[in-house]
């Protein structure tokens, strides 16, 4: 397992380029600058393909971008992209349960939460209503964690089948909308509240916010709240490196996925530029959303391009498009 460095270098400043590629010309570059502004034939390919399965795809898949040589490695040679699913208004927040080898993921418009079995593909509903619910995550006892949009709070769903609410109110005012969530090794419980819930009825309901948009930690053995930082606009996905020294944190609207060091009194310090996302061609936000590390430190971060995989360094690395332009989320993919 490789540790992330103590201060990582600030990322380069994006590019852009206004230069139409055809599909031959655009493989044949095979390579960017991080940063650098992806133009239109990435989503386009991606949306001609025959994504029901019906009619396969030659091995490599051809959408599964390497933009250097250091993501070869990771793309397996006779692996297709798969599209396992549709049918949500809005999917977030899947997580994967590895002792009950299943998947978990909320439609958010639609209040409730899907499950896909692994033995059989088996997709049915899981819960409903969810309240709206986001991001999921387990603990280290195999419970379930969720982000709830319409109550603004975070509960955890109990092996007995009832519900715990873990945190809805911050210095005596009600949160604003929870949005993901992820468990530090020492069992600290940290999350994300940037209020898209309450921003329109589509997610939750309307309200007005209370509080400023912040990172949460819920303390295993008080369960006490602290707020950890307050800096950014929307703190949106959260992730931990694989030594849980640093914290990723993205950001929706902008460019970058933010890095924080965790201090020995488990304060956070440091925030910087850490990863450089790939924009979709005439758009200056990334979309990022959910993320997860692998054991290597690779993060994995779900935008509105596509999954993108950066290296420790801060290097977008490869890509893999979507067959829509929807946000993409991704949690627990390891």
């Amino acid at each position: 397992m490789k540790s992330e460095p103590a201060q990582p270098p600030p990322a380069p400043a994006p590019k852009t380029t206004t230069a139409h590629l055809d599909r031959r010309s655009f493989l044949t570059l095979g390579a960017a600058a991080a940063g650098a502004v992806l133009t239109a034939p990435t989503i386009a390919r991606s949306a001609e393909r025959d994504w029901s399965g019906i009619q396969p795809v030659r091995y490599p898949d051809a959408d599964i971008i390497a933009l250097d040589d250091r993501f070869a490695k990771y793309k397996i040679g006779n692996t297709a992209i798969q599209r396992l699913w549709t049918g949500a208004a809005w999917a977030e927040g899947c997580a994967w349960n590895a002792a009950g080898r299943y998947l978990v993921w909320s439609d958010i418009p639609n209040n409730r939460q899907m499950r896909r079995l692994d033995d059989d593909g088996h997709i049915s509903v899981f819960r409903s209503a969810a309240n709206n619910s986001n991001g999921n995550t387990f603990d280290w006892e195999g419970r379930q964690l969720s982000c709830e949009h319409n109550t603004r709070r975070v509960v955890r769903y109990e092996h007995d089948g009832s519900v715990t609410v873990l945190a809805d109110k911050w210095d005596g005012k009600p949160l604003n909308a929870p949005n993901d969530i992820v468990v530090h090794r020492d069992g600290g419980i940290w999350f994300t509240d940037p209020g898209y819930g309450i921003m329109m009825n589509y997610e939750g309901h309307v309200d007005k916010m209370e509080v400023k948009e912040a990172i949460y930690r819920i303390d295993p053995k008080t369960a006490k709240i602290e707020l950890m930082t307050d800096e950014g606009y929307k703190p949106n996905g959260l992730c931990f490196s694989p030594d849980f020294k640093l914290l990723y944190v993205a950001d929706t609207r902008g460019q970058f996925v933010y890095s924080f060091q965790i201090q020995a009194d488990g304060s956070l310090a440091h925030r910087q530029r850490y990863y450089h996302l790939h924009l979709v061609d005439g758009s200056s936000q990334s979309g990022a959303d959910g993320l997860t590390v692998d054991g290597d430190g690779r993060l994995y971060v779900a935008t509105e391009m596509g999954l993108q995989f950066c290296d420790q360094a801060g290097r977008v690395n490869g890509i893999i498009p979507k067959p829509q332009r929807e946000w993409l989320s991704n949690r627990n993919l390891q």
